[in-house]
């Protein structure tokens, strides 16, 4: 088998690939957004940490909205055709106990990405979301395939 290229995704951050790679994140209330050309064999994932862009600042992919918009930008650019185009979507665990509703910013950010990828007509072909554990994840460009691991709540003792 051929030696797959790997990179390593931040926060607010996204990338695409017309050669294989592949990426590793890791997510507790952020969403990662994977699309996948089957055609031609090409795929993208994006990190974003907050639903929405307030309109102040810059317009970075940190926000879901702005993120998965660049995401599905850079996929046509490749060359996909947007009716070839698959989705997968991770994350959005409350890894930090709240009761505010504000603060469930997991699970707002899994509602942005169901709602927009519905919006562009983007089929959502697997997802896990939610829960309260975070996850480490490693998205193949070239097969579309995700492998996912939970991460284990730990408590640290001091003494």
């Amino acid at each position: 088998m051929d030696e797959v290229s790997t990179h390593f995704l931040y926060p607010s951050a996204l990338f695409v690939a017309d050669q294989p790679h592949r990426v590793s994140t890791i997510l507790g209330s952020c969403v990662a957004v994977c699309l996948y050309d089957p055609i031609l064999k090409t795929g993208g994932i994006n990190h974003y940490m907050l639903p929405f862009w307030n309109g102040q600042g810059l317009a970075s992919p940190k926000y879901g909205n702005i993120a998965i918009e660049r995401l599905l930008e850079k996929m046509l650019l490749l060359g996909s055709k947007k009716s070839n185009i698959r989705a997968k979507v991770f994350g959005g665990g409350e890894v930090i106990d709240t009761n505010i509703s504000q603060f469930r910013i997991g699970e707002r950010n899994i509602h942005l990405a169901f709602d927009m990828l519905n919006e562009l007509k983007i089929p959502i072909v697997a997802k896990s979301v939610g829960g309260k554990l975070g996850r480490k994840i490693e998205f193949f460009t070239a097969t579309g395939e995700v492998k996912q691991r939970y991460i284990e709540r730990t408590i640290q003792v001091y003494g």
